[in-house]
């Protein structure tokens, strides 16, 4: 799955001859620009939003966990081809809003709605109309693992271990918090993503530039160990028990993914409810989450983890990123990252609950809406309480599952993509140009 994956990804850059890395300044703005849509603009919520939605569900115990695990067990260099996914996975994320957004439909409350589904059924035909169930089946039932229990057990976990409190305490809190804000749909979720994860977002890497700043003089180290590592073999050293080429391409690939879920088909269910007039320009936006994911937050997650010294004392996963933040922060670290760890986790909840939603409103319709919102907060308390590593196992395998009807929908779809995204950029060329006709008064 992940050559595959990375596969279609520079598949699509080149077909879009490196757009998404040649115009990342002209996401930031169009990012910065869906604050306030386009007066007429089709759409629930402004594609800021709606971007911070699909962030909230990206943006997760990955970018903490996932990095440390990486890095523990590839080494530095799996830093550098995390990096390299989501500069290919960009095209994909791209990819993927973009076709949700063109081929989006309203559903029975006159909301837009879109997905890797959609595209499918609108953009191959009836004859495909099977991939485009399997995706929404799949993407249905992943949710209830990898976006729901997984995420409720490791806020739950990391609160016993660093603040005493009882899993069933905790399950009964965000059961309550996620019921609350899923009653009022993709709006309230979608107010909810526009504050909490700006805010989320901006105090870890304020807390990670503050580490970094205590250790500025090993910042030109960490990006030596990095490059260096990234194409040779690194030695057992501490309690790292070494690492070849192959372990840090695959785990920093692996967890990369795992991040920014660039090839999932995901962040395009939750863009197709923003306002816009063009899809390109959702596909804009909606690339900009994998930047923001991978580029911005997995890599404080990673220096951070080198220049305090910390990646091979032989830790793995949390306990790794809780090691780094004490080493740094005596006496408070762990509960910084404990807290930091915990609203990340919440996020994906609320994201991923908006996404299992439409993908069994596509197979069942509107009527599963609310069944599915009660099952869906009563399993944030399951997860909370019960052991999970069969659900990890059964989580990943339903990822792969659902990503295989998704690139294949991309790759066969990539003329639309490139069409669209073409004839957008031309007329905005055309729109910039100055013009060459003499005036006359």
């Amino acid at each position: 799955m992940l050559v595959l994956i990375l596969g279609t990804g520079l598949f699509l850059q080149l077909r879009l001859k490196l757009m998404p890395i040649l115009r990342i300044v002209t996401g930031f703005r169009m990012v910065w620009k869906g604050r306030k849509p386009e007066a007429g603009a089709e759409g629930e919520i402004t594609p800021y939003a709606a971007l911070m939605t699909a962030l909230a569900a990206t943006v997760g115990t990955g970018n903490i966990a996932g990095v440390a695990t990486a890095i523990a067990i590839g080494g530095p260099g799996a830093l550098f081809w995390m990096w390299m996914t989501a500069l290919v996975g960009m095209a994909t994320k791209y990819a993927e809003v973009l076709l949700a957004v063109h081929f989006r439909e309203t559903d029975d409350h006159g909301e837009h709605i879109g997905g890797p589904m959609f595209a499918i059924k609108n953009g191959l035909g009836r004859h495909w109309a099977w991939l485009g169930a399997a995706f929404a089946l799949f993407g249905g039932l992943a949710g209830f693992g990898i976006g729901n229990m997984v995420q409720s057990n490791s806020i739950a976990a990391v609160l016993s271990s660093s603040f005493g409190i009882s899993p069933w305490v905790s399950g009964a809190v965000m059961m309550v918090l996620t019921g609350f804000v899923l009653l009022g749909g993709v709006k309230r979720i979608g107010a909810v993503a526009e504050k909490l994860v700006p805010a989320m977002c901006i105090g870890y890497i304020v807390a990670s530039l503050i580490v970094l700043g205590m250790y500025a003089d090993q910042i030109p180290q960490a990006f030596a160990l990095i490059f260096k590592h990234a194409f040779t073999p690194l030695a057992a050293t501490g309690g790292f028990t070494g690492a070849t080429i192959m372990l840090a391409m695959r785990y920093g690939v692996a967890r990369g993914i795992f991040s920014n879920e660039a090839g999932l088909g995901t962040a395009g269910i939750a863009q197709a409810a923003g306002q816009t007039k063009n899809a390109a320009e959702s596909g804009l936006v909606g690339m900009m989450g994998t930047f923001i994911d991978t580029i911005v937050v997995c890599t404080m997650t990673g220096l951070v983890l080198i220049v305090t010294g910390v990646w091979n004392s032989g830790l793995k996963g949390a306990e790794l990123s809780s090691s780094a933040f004490a080493t740094a922060f005596p006496g408070f670290g762990q509960y910084l990252l404990a807290i930091a760890l915990a609203v990340f986790a919440f996020t994906t909840i609320l994201g991923w609950a908006y996404y299992g939603e439409k993908c069994w409103e596509y197979l069942l319709g509107s009527k599963v809406e609310v069944p599915y919102r009660v099952l869906w907060t009563l399993f944030v308390m399951v997860g909370a309480v019960t052991q999970l590593d069969f659900v990890w196992l059964l989580a990943d395998t339903l990822n792969a599952f659902m990503a295989f009807p998704n690139l294949v929908s991309l790759v066969l779809l990539s003329p639309v993509v490139a069409k669209v995204t073409n004839d957008y950029f031309d007329r905005k060329d055309l729109i910039c140009a100055p013009s060459t006709v003499p005036v006359r008064w």
